[in-house]
């Protein structure tokens, strides 16, 4: 059976983060669930194309809402700026899409001084979660759904040097390393969510071989992606059957049907045994809140 954007289910009185909503699957995801009568936040980096994306998709006239908040997960005080004013002002947070990623860039680093990929793809998304934990506990069946990558069974997460400054800075190691690490903190999070009997799950998904913006870096890729890869529309489906099928549970992770999950239509699919170790999941869920200052206490307790 395929899943489309024709069996998303009604989102109305909804509400939604999605990071890194103004181009690509994050902005095909929040124009799909303002569509479907959501009230979706654009959280953006940048606040021209954050605010012309909102626009766009306002101008269609969804059943929704649409409206944009500056956030930029390469700096944690963002990230803090971000979910005090979210948490300040709403009661409740449905979906909490962490979307937003960088793919193999020149070496780079965050405003924290962390590795940009391990920085803004995993910690800066550990950040947010936690900060908003308040809100999402609050809300009866909220999600957070986590986008990770196939690339993920490439990588390895190395404690000793998670920035790349003993080994030197090789870009699709880092990459395969922070998908690895969106793994592992979704299966931990659910951990704990089990462990408080919380009404919260937490879920993962890949886009395949989409192509959008965040593959500008990597110039064969985008040279081939008029071949091979899937429109961004198509690219987003996992992500939204994650965040609103009815049969999802906790700790599931959506992609492609097809050929190594590079294209088709979302299923469950499989992980790395990596992915799966608790050990390490453990270990960066540690080593997470040391670096961002942003513990948990527990989710029955708010994160500091």
């Amino acid at each position: 059976m395929r899943w489309t954007y024709d069996d998303i289910p009604a989102q109305t009185d909804r509400t939604a983060i999605v990071t890194g909503a103004n181009t690509g699957i994050g902005y095909e995801t929040a124009r799909a669930l303002a569509h479907k009568g959501a009230r979706v936040i654009l959280a953006c980096r940048s606040r021209a194309k954050g605010e012309a994306a909102t626009a766009r998709i306002a101008a269609e006239h969804p059943r929704g809402s649409v409206a944009f908040a500056a956030l930029d997960l390469a700096d944690l005080a963002s990230v803090r700026a971000f979910a005090e004013e979210f948490t300040g002002t709403h009661e409740r947070l449905d979906l909490l899409i962490n979307n937003a990623g960088v793919m193999v860039p020149p070496e780079s680093a965050t405003k924290q001084g962390f590795e940009l990929q391990f920085g803004v793809n995993h910690l800066g998304h550990f950040a947010l979660t936690g900060l908003l934990l308040p809100v999402l506990r609050a809300t009866p069946g909220a999600r957070v759904v986590t986008v990770s990558s196939g690339a993920h069974r490439m990588g390895a997460v190395t404690f000793d040097d998670l920035h790349f400054r003993r080994r030197g800075y090789r870009p699709w190691p880092a990459y395969g390393q922070s998908k690895l690490a969106n793994l592992l903190f979704t299966f931990e999070l659910q951990r704990l969510f089990d462990a408080e009997g919380l009404d919260v799950i937490a879920v993962a998904a890949h886009p395949g071989w989409t192509g959008t913006d965040l593959q500008r870096h990597v110039w064969y890729v985008s040279a081939l992606n008029r071949v091979f890869a899937m429109s961004p529309e198509q690219g987003a489906l996992p992500t939204l059957r994650a965040a609103t099928a009815s049969d999802v549970r906790g700790g599931d992770y959506y992609g492609p049907h097809g050929f190594r999950e590079l294209r088709g239509y979302p299923v469950r699919v499989g992980t790395s045994d990596a992915a799966r170790n608790a050990d390490d999941a453990a270990r960066l869920w540690q080593v997470s809140e040391e670096l961002t200052g942003v513990r948990y206490l527990g989710t029955a307790g708010a994160a500091v």
